[in-house]
C-alpha cells in the first residue's frame, strides 16, 4: 500500500510539474542562454577585428591619435567586462554590458568617419577587407541581438503568464533583462561602415 501511495505521489508531482510549465521554463531558459552566447560571440568577433583596423588606420592617419586611442580604450573596456551567465539575471550588469558595447560602437563610428578623410586609406586592400568583415560582423550582431530579444520575450511571457507565473515564483525564475528602448534604434540598424567602395 505504501508503494502505491509513493507511486501516486510521484505521478501527481510529475503531472503537476509538467502542467505548470516547469519543463517549458527549462527549454526557454536554455534558448535565452544560447541566444545570449551568440550575441557575446559576435561582439567578441568585432572586438577581435578592431586592433587590425586601428593599426591600418594608424598607418595612414597617425595624427588622428585621439580617435585611435578612444577606440582602443573602448575596446579594452568592452573586452575586460566579465560576461558570465549571471549577467542575464542581473539588470544592472546587463545595463553595464550595454553601456560598454555602446561606447565601443560610438568610438568605432567616429573612427569610420575620420577615415573618410583619407583617400589612400580607403584604397588600401587590407582596410577594405577589414571594412567588409566589420560590416558583416555588425550585421551579425544585429541579428544575434534580435534573436536574443525574441528568446527573452518568450521567456518573460511565460514567467508573467498565469498559471506559469506561479511556477516562476516557486522556482525563482525571474524576468530576464533585454536590450532597452534607449538603444532600440541601434539594435534595429547596423552602423554604416561604407567607405565608398
Amino acid at each position: 500500500m505504501k508503494k502505491l501511495f509513493a507511486w501516486l505521489a510521484v505521478a501527481m508531482t510529475a503531472l503537476t510539474l509538467s502542467g505548470c510549465g516547469y519543463n517549458e521554463f527549462q527549454a526557454k531558459d536554455e534558448a535565452t542562454k544560447a541566444a545570449w552566447g551568440e550575441v557575446v560571440n559576435q561582439y567578441q568577433r568585432r572586438a577581435d577585428l578592431i586592433p587590425n583596423l586601428v593599426n591600418t588606420v594608424k598607418g595612414y592617419a597617425s595624427h588622428e591619435k585621439d580617435t585611435l586611442e578612444a577606440v582602443t580604450r573602448a575596446r579594452a573596456a568592452a573586452t575586460s567586462f566579465q560576461i558570465t551567465p549571471e549577467v542575464l539575471n542581473d539588470p544592472q550588469a546587463f545595463a553595464k554590458f550595454q553601456q560598454v558595447q555602446g561606447e565601443l560602437s560610438s568610438a568605432l563610428s567616429r573612427l569610420m568617419v575620420v577615415s573618410e578623410n583619407y583617400p589612400q586609406l580607403k584604397a588600401d586592400a587590407s582596410f577594405r577587407d577589414l571594412q567588409s568583415q566589420l560590416e558583416g560582423t555588425e550585421n551579425r550582431i544585429t541579428v544575434a541581438r534580435q534573436r536574443y530579444i525574441a528568446a527573452v520575450k518568450d521567456y518573460n511571457i511565460l514567467a508573467r503568464s498565469f498559471p506559469t507565473n506561479l511556477t516562476a515564483k516557486l522556482f525563482s525564475y525571474e524576468v530576464k533583462p533585454s536590450f532597452t528602448v534607449d538603444n532600440e534604434k541601434a539594435i534595429s540598424t547596423a552602423p554604416a561602415v561604407n567607405f565608398g567602395k
